[in-house]
Formats: structure tokens, C-alpha cells, sequence
């Protein structure tokens, strides 16, 4: 749109759609009670005239915003239980809550606006620079639960003491007696990985404990990365770590499995320190110690942000983070004489 040009209006659609301002209304709220064959005649005119809604209402948001939660990959335990959170606080708060996968389709972010959504909440999902532009022309705010990368300085994010949690995990292992302690992890470059592996690091430092360039080991948050990176660490011929800290609770079973698949007894030959407490942490054999990431608070803290930004309010800060807490099971223990 051009600096001076005159804003379209509902009118203007309502006009061109020969059907009433009400109408048109009901469309950009997402109401149901409006005839499918004209649902899509006045989104296809809110397209071409670059209709934008105005997404900050009070009266609206009040009666029943309606929330859109994104993600990428598959359902994992992880992402269940920040849904669970995110849900719960829905429901407490009168909102509703859409769930689907995170979009590149053109007019993605504005299709969201026209079926009523407020905000948009991105559970670990990558968020490009056309992502951000898009979500800025929608006006629709953004809030990243748990961001991989640092988000844009437009984007308010929701995480977790990621750096304490990695020193909780490695103090813990030290405090056992453990020296030859290695970190495996996840992508490289995500900041929460970073920051658990600098927790990692500081704590190992403070207690002069060596740190081999091959007792480090980036990855993906996932399963296979545990089997492959356990592998490669208990086939180092040089002082085979007697611990491993995981960057994942998935990460962490991994690891379990493939001690279990040499004959390694968990946590008497090898222990084990994972991170997140999902429910896999419990269910484990052993029950796997592990950094519990409060991902249902997580969830519950993004959505009232999101409805805070969607009523068009300020927040204190761009960045929450929730405290985490080492959780002690029984898949540590001192290492062997």
C-alpha cells in the first residue's frame, strides 16, 4: 500500500462482494454462520484489496480470541506436554487454541487473520525473515515457545534457564565422583543447545576437569542422535567417558540403549543425565535423571502472553525464562573403582 493511499474498508468489500458490512465482518471475525460460497468470495476480495484487519479489539478478545499454535517435525513427547500447558491456560482463560503445522504458503499469516486468529504462537519452530515480514503486513503478534535460533527483536519468546540446567546436570555428575563426563547434543547453532553445553562447560572447567574435543558431540534432539553419539563416544580407544549428559531426554535413551546393546549396565557402567522431564524420563529403565524443563508453565506463560499482545497490551520483557530443576533418579551413580 502506498503511503497516502486510502486504507480499504469493510465497506469497500462488503461493496464489492454485493453482501452486507455485517457479512463481511463475520468473515474477518472467522463466525461461522455465513454460507461457504460467500465465505470465499469475501476472502478472495480481502486478498486482492490487501485487507487488513484490525487485530487488536478489546471487546473481541475479551468475548473469545482464538489463539493459532504452530509447530515443526512430529508430536513428541516434548511438544505434547507444552500443548498441554498452553491448552490448559486457554481454557482457564476463555481463549481457544487452533493446532496445525508452521506454514510458508502465500497469504498464510493473513488467511490465519481472516479466519479470526490473534495470535500465533510457534512451539520450537524455525521462523524465517519472510516469516517475520509476513506476521509484521498481518499484524498478527508472534510468541516463539522455546526458540532455536535467537529470535528477531520483533518476536517475544518464552524459554527456559537452559545454561543453569546444563550446570545443574554436570555439578551433579562431578558431585559422583565423575571426571570423563561427555556432552551430547543437539543442533549446533540452536541456542538452547548452546546454552546447555556452556553450562556444561563452566561446570567442568570450575572443578578443572578436562573437556577432549571428542567428549562434545552436536546432533539433533533426537533418539537416533543418543544411539549414534553413544556409539561413537564408547568407541573412543583414549578414556571413554564413564557419564554422559544428554541434551534431551530422547538424546538420553539413546544413549541408554545403546549401553545396554555393548553390556553396559546404566547407571553402573555408565550413567546418564538427560534434559527436558517428559514423561519418557519417568517410563525409562532405569528412571533417568534428568534437567525438568516446567514445559506445561512453558506453555501456559506463552498463551497469556500471546493473549496479552493480541489485546493489544505491552509486556515487561521479550524474553521470559522459567526456572529449571534437576530431577535425581536412579540412572546415576558413582563411577566404578
Amino acid at each position: 500500500m502506498r503511503p497516502n493511499a486510502r486504507r480499504t474498508t469493510l465497506a469497500d468489500i462488503a461493496q464489492a462482494a454485493g453482501v452486507s458490512v455485517a457479512t463481511v465482518s463475520k468473515v474477518v471475525n472467522g463466525r461461522g454462520d455465513v454460507a461457504a460460497h460467500t465465505r470465499v468470495r469475501v476472502q478472495e476480495l480481502l486478498l486482492q484489496h490487501d485487507y487488513l484487519a484490525p487485530v487488536f479489539r478489546h471487546t473481541e478478545a475479551v468475548e473469545s480470541p482464538t489463539i493459532e499454535v504452530q509447530f515443526q517435525g512430529g508430536l513428541k513427547s516434548y511438544v505434547a506436554e507444552a500443548l498441554e500447558g498452553i491448552i490448559d491456560a486457554a481454557a482457564a482463560s476463555g481463549a481457544s487454541v487452533v493446532v496445525s503445522k508452521a506454514s510458508s504458503a502465500p497469504h498464510w499469516a493473513r488467511n490465519l487473520v481472516s479466519a479470526g486468529r490473534r495470535a500465533v504462537i510457534a512451539v520450537t519452530s524455525v521462523y524465517t525473515t519472510a516469516h517475520m515480514d509476513e506476521l509484521a503486513r498481518s499484524g498478527l503478534p508472534l510468541v516463539v515457545l522455546d526458540p532455536l535460533h535467537l529470535p528477531d527483536s520483533r518476536v517475544t519468546s518464552v524459554g527456559a534457564t537452559n545454561f543453569a540446567g546444563g550446570l545443574a546436570a554436570t555439578r551433579h555428575l562431578l558431585a559422583l565422583g565423575h571426571r570423563r563426563i561427555a556432552y551430547l547434543g543437539g543442533p549446533a547453532m540452536a541456542v538452547c543447545n548452546q546454552a546447555r553445553m556452556h553450562g556444561y562447560r563452566a561446570a567442568m572447567e570450575a572443578e578443572g576437569a578436562q573437556v577432549p574435543d571428542s567428549y562434545v558431540r552436536p546432533g539433533e534432539f533426537t533418539y537416533g542422535t543418543g544411539l549414534l553419539g553413544a556409539a561413537a563416544l564408547l568407541d573412543l580407544e583414549d578414556e571413554p567417558p564413564t557419564a554422559v549428559f544428554a541434551g534431551n531426554d530422547e538424546i538420553a535413551l539413546g544413549v541408554v540403549e545403546t549401553a545396554r546393546a555393548r553390556g553396559l549396565r546404566v547407571p553402573e557402567d555408565l550413567s546418564v543425565v538427560g534434559f527436558d522431564d517428559t514423561s519418557l524420563a519417568e517410563m525409562a529403565s532405569p528412571p533417568l535423571t534428568t534437567v525438568r524443563q516446567p514445559l506445561r508453565e512453558m506453555g501456559a506463560a506463552a498463551l497469556r502472553t500471546a493473549l496479552r499482545l493480541a489485546n493489544g497490551e505491552k509486556v515487561e520483557s521479550h524474553h521470559i525464562e522459567l526456572a529449571t530443576e534437576l530431577v535425581v533418579r536412579a540412572s546415576t551413580a558413582a563411577p566404578r573403582a
